[in-house]
């Protein structure tokens, strides 16, 4: 019996999965909207917290809508005391932080008496929680592996900027408390990838949203999705210097190595979220007076649209230019995927609670390649 031949789809690749009114991605334009709103609008005229709200509720919030979100937000910061307590005690100190968020929030699951109720209402008290916790977790932990007091949420700031001030200590000035900002609503959704997808997938069988974005940080933690942009600032400093960018660059596509930060599955033109942080790296590099890592993503920019954009469609995606804006917000970088989940977070809990509305579990199946028909051996005819 001949194993059945059917078309499938590498990586689900252009398959259709679910509807979704959440946002749109035009990969030949450069295109992309949350729920119908230009991302650079978005960038330029909102911030993280309307987003959010905007992203759950199909609506821009009135004044009074965000105040009071913003208060609730600002209200669930805090962890439980236990949870403060294993980070302190319990995880190693060299741990990768994308592990111990995904283990914090697991915690957190158990500690709430509505983890298992599915209903919008509560799911969207849940996701306030979860948004709001995300960067207190990060930040302790980091506070604890350098051998400091943590620092509790200052509820006079936002979010992206009461986020820096747990990080360092510090309140951060207006200007890179709004790059902070502009990078959280820029990674907040982008469709069905793949850590979305495996939350929706969680979700879909009923589990609770704790579960379902413990399951998207794993996915996220993964180098070819929210890790690249790690491993962009891994390659400049690997690199070196500007001079060494063109020789090291072609070698490296003469062996047919990934150049992090550049292309992606869905936009063959360039990542609009790219050229935006493009921008707030390239001001500040400025601010803090070092030129060097700009200067060498702008080069190897340059190599691959020559070598490749045009041929192959590959462009800087969002990793590319946010590991450079974090790096000089003075980030460490194995927290630059941690800020990608502080962020997609958001995405990650509004795809769950529009798939919830209309559920049904996710079953897809598989082609099989192998053998019909075989002979069992008795144990004693084997080798």
């Amino acid at each position: 019996m001949a194993a059945q031949q059917v078309e499938f789809s590498k990586g689900l690749e252009g398959v259709i999965a679910a509807k979704s009114s959440l946002s749109f991605i035009d990969g030949q334009k450069g295109f992309l909207v949350y729920r119908g709103i230009p991302i650079q609008v978005l960038a330029e005229k909102s911030t993280f917290e309307e987003t959010t709200y905007f992203l759950w509720h199909d609506k821009l919030p009135t004044r009074e809508e965000l105040e009071t979100f913003k208060k609730q937000l600002k209200a669930e910061r805090e962890l439980p005391p236990d949870v403060i307590e294993v980070i302190k005690s319990y995880y190693p100190k060299n741990a990768h932080p994308m592990d111990v968020l995904k283990a914090a929030v697991s915690q957190l699951g158990m500690y709430d008496p509505e983890a298992m109720d599915n209903s919008k209402e509560a799911n969207l008290r849940k996701s306030t929680k979860l948004v709001a916790k995300f960067p207190t977790i990060v930040a302790y932990f980091h506070r604890v592996r350098e051998g400091k007091e943590i620092v509790p949420p200052d509820p006079e700031l936002d979010h992206a900027a009461n986020f820096l001030y747990m990080l360092f200590g510090e309140k951060p000035d207006d200007f890179r408390a709004r790059v902070m900002d502009v990078a959280l609503i820029l990674h907040a959704e982008h469709g069905m990838n793949a850590s979305t997808f495996t939350t929706m997938v969680i979700a879909s069988t009923l589990s609770d949203i704790y579960s379902a974005v413990v399951g998207g940080i794993g996915a996220l933690k993964g180098p070819l999705h929210g890790g690249a942009n790690e491993r962009v600032i891994r390659m400049l400093q690997e690199i070196g210097d500007e001079s060494k960018v063109e020789e090291w660059v072609m070698k490296a596509l003469a062996e047919k190595r990934k150049i992090m930060g550049f292309g992606h599955r869905v936009y063959k033109s360039y990542d609009p979220r790219a050229a935006i942080l493009k921008e707030y790296a390239l001001k500040l590099s400025e601010m803090v007076g070092d030129m060097k890592f700009i200067r060498m993503g702008m080069k190897i920019e340059e190599i691959m649209i020559r070598e490749l954009g045009q041929k192959k469609g590959i462009y800087p995606n969002v990793d590319f230019y946010s590991g450079i804006v974090y790096y000089h917000l003075g980030i460490p970088i194995d927290l630059f995927t941690p800020i990608f989940a502080i962020s997609r977070v958001a995405g990650w809990t509004a795809h769950v609670m529009e798939y919830l509305e209309e559920n049904r579990i996710f079953r897809p199946r598989q082609l099989y390649v192998g053998p019909m028909e075989r002979e069992y051996i008795p144990m004693e005819k084997r080798g």
